[in-house]
């Protein structure tokens, strides 16, 4: 069906050329610029349907501003430029500024949408401190801790897709997968119920965009919000592009208790390690702490010598000796 149109499209372009050359007496020259107007159309058509609505809005308004800027240029130069060149110049002056400012309009438009045009229209100000909660930490859960007691202030966002992923996890049949999925939708239900802490959930989606990830990055950016997160990746990815990041598991590490070198500790000591004659104990907070020639004593209260302590991504490793040693 839209072959069929377009080529009746293109039908109707070479007849209004044959029959428009017939009149000034070049009917097949009319045909042939018919032919390539109407290709040109197509293909114009053709992009179109990859473009999204916020690249197409910020294209012509660039495109708007570009040439309104070069004739507010022209008037304090027309008394340089003499009438012979005033028509060049003006044309050289508008395309430069014009096509300049239609590129600058579809990249900066790419995450803008309809939602997003008509607040603008509306009045409203773009509102500031507002976070935005993505499934891993909405299931881990340790942000309702954190929103609770305060540390964290703010309009929380929630946006539909994320709803609809912590559903259908909470609908999989694999039985810790719906297990997550439910528990994740009992911690959205506490945060809501939790008095002075107001919860949005928006509608805005990016149908262009197919992962989760890159859908919260795009509506970071759109919303001027905060991505808050205990994914690693996504936190790397986020910050690359430019927005905001509250990191859970980075926060965590932070607020673990400081151990230093000479600090005295009994630990049990709950497994080998993975060097010859080691041994691994935990801290309350589960921090690891490996102890040199510990595993021999596996299953039992140790006291124990701090002897460093090794701060890597994925958080603090501890190493010790046995205090006997000393």
């Amino acid at each position: 069906m839209v072959l069929f149109v377009r080529a009746l499209f293109i039908v109707i372009f070479v007849l209004a050329g044959y029959l428009y050359g017939l009149k000034t007496g070049v009917p097949v020259q009319g045909a042939v610029s018919g032919l390539v107007l109407g290709g040109i159309f197509l293909v114009i058509e053709s992009r179109l349907h990859n473009v999204s609505f916020g690249s197409v809005l910020g294209g012509v308004v660039g495109l708007g501003v570009g040439i309104l800027t070069s004739q507010l240029l022209l008037f304090p130069l027309e008394y340089l430029i003499t009438d012979d060149s005033r028509g060049i110049s003006s044309f050289i002056l508008s395309a430069v500024l014009g096509y300049s400012g239609l590129l600058i309009g579809l990249s900066r438009g790419k995450n803008m949408s309809v939602p997003a045009v008509m607040r603008l229209f509306k009045g409203q100000e773009v509102e500031e401190d507002l976070k935005i909660l993505d499934t891993s930490v909405i299931i881990d859960g340790r942000i309702a801790d954190v929103i609770e007691i305060g540390f964290v202030e703010g309009a929380f966002i929630i946006p539909q897709f994320i709803l609809q992923e912590l559903q259908y996890i909470a609908d999989s049949p694999d039985p810790m997968r719906r297990t997550k999925g439910r528990r994740g939708l009992d911690i959205l239900h506490r945060i809501q119920k939790m008095a002075d802490i107001e919860v949005r959930i928006v509608e805005e989606d990016f149908p262009k965009i197919k992962e989760v990830d890159a859908k919260l990055i795009a509506l970071a950016r759109l919303f001027n919000a905060k991505v808050v997160t205990n994914d690693f990746n996504l936190s790397k990815v986020a910050q690359v592009q430019g927005v905001a990041v509250m990191n859970i598991n980075e926060l965590a590490n932070i607020l673990k208790p400081v151990v230093l070198p000479g600090e005295p500790l009994n630990l049990f000591i709950a497994k080998e390690g993975k060097e010859h004659n080691q041994g691994v104990a935990y801290l309350d907070d589960g921090t690891m702490v490996v102890v040199e020639n510990a595993r021999k004593l596996i299953g039992k209260n140790v006291d124990l010598i701090v002897t460093s302590v090794l701060q890597t991504t994925a958080g603090r490793m501890i190493f010790a000796r046995i205090k006997e040693d000393e």
